[in-house]
């Protein structure tokens, strides 16, 4: 048998190598497990020079399972020790009268305790007697006794009625619930303009929510006044105003309104 010369094995090896090189070939000891990345589809990238911005509100109207009641004492005296012995005897025969209705002492808390001079007239430097505003905020977990709540502590000695506030505890509950509604509205709002342009909505863009709070309470507690400015709180009208109310009790529950507001950008197809 003719043997071939060196200078052609070595080339026919080198040759079978570059061929392994390029093909990728990897022994079987080392192989490794490379993730394959592959390209998407022109019909799956989102366009974001072709979009659709849209808005999406939902209300959810629930009944109320606390309430929130601020009640004032207010007293008027010739000297400081005198107004305030007063107004001591009066705040702490309310709280006996509230405690004796359920109210826990967890949930009687002072708002406010103010003690302000009482001049002769508008100019003039005489002091002829001293006033303090105490108020209170209690918190009343059995919400239809709200009323009687309210009465007892006028019966005990209050003066005031700052305000009167209904919330719920299960307030994330029911944001969520509003946030989900509110971004179906978006969706189907999108939908139904990109339909009549002749498009088709593809994937989302952007998406945000709009939030905000208020406060519509009055009086001169305002010492927790934004504990529930969630846009989620009912005020019934403070003494001396005109409040509605359907049924027997001079306190109406009604319901409260958890909102949610979104704002989507949809890519068009």
């Amino acid at each position: 048998m003719k043997k071939l010369p060196f200078s052609f094995n070595a080339m026919l090896g080198a040759m079978l190598l570059l061929a392994l090189f390029i093909t990728g070939f990897k022994p079987a000891g080392n192989q490794t497990n490379t993730p394959t990345i592959s390209n998407p589809s022109a019909s799956e990238v989102c366009d974001p020079t072709r979009s659709i911005h849209v808005s999406g509100s939902a209300l959810i109207n629930v009944i109320p399972d606390r309430a929130l009641v601020q009640l004032g004492v207010q007293s008027n005296g010739k000297t400081v020790k005198a107004v305030q012995q007063a107004n001591s005897m009066a705040i702490q025969n309310v709280i006996a009268a509230l405690k004796k209705q359920g109210i826990e002492a967890k949930d009687i808390t002072t708002d406010v305790y103010n003690i302000t001079p009482i001049y002769e007239d508008y100019d003039a430097l005489y002091i002829k007697g001293y006033r303090i505003y105490n108020t209170v905020a209690v918190t009343v977990r059995e919400v239809s006794k709200t009323s009687e709540v309210v009465a007892t502590a006028l019966s005990a000695g209050a003066n005031q009625v700052n305000d009167v506030q209904f919330y719920t505890t299960e307030l994330r509950t029911y944001r969520d619930q509003a946030r989900k509604l509110a971004v179906t509205a978006a969706k189907e709002k999108a939908h139904a303009l990109a339909s009549a342009a002749g498009a088709d909505t593809g994937c989302v863009l952007t998406i945000s929510e709009n939030t905000w709070s208020y406060y519509n309470g009055w009086g001169y507690g305002m010492g927790t006044a934004n504990l529930w400015t969630q846009n989620t709180v009912q005020n019934a009208a403070p003494s001396g105003q005109s409040g509605s109310s359907d049924g027997e009790e001079p306190i109406s529950l009604g319901q409260i309104s958890v909102k949610a507001e979104v704002e989507v950008t949809y890519a068009l197809d």
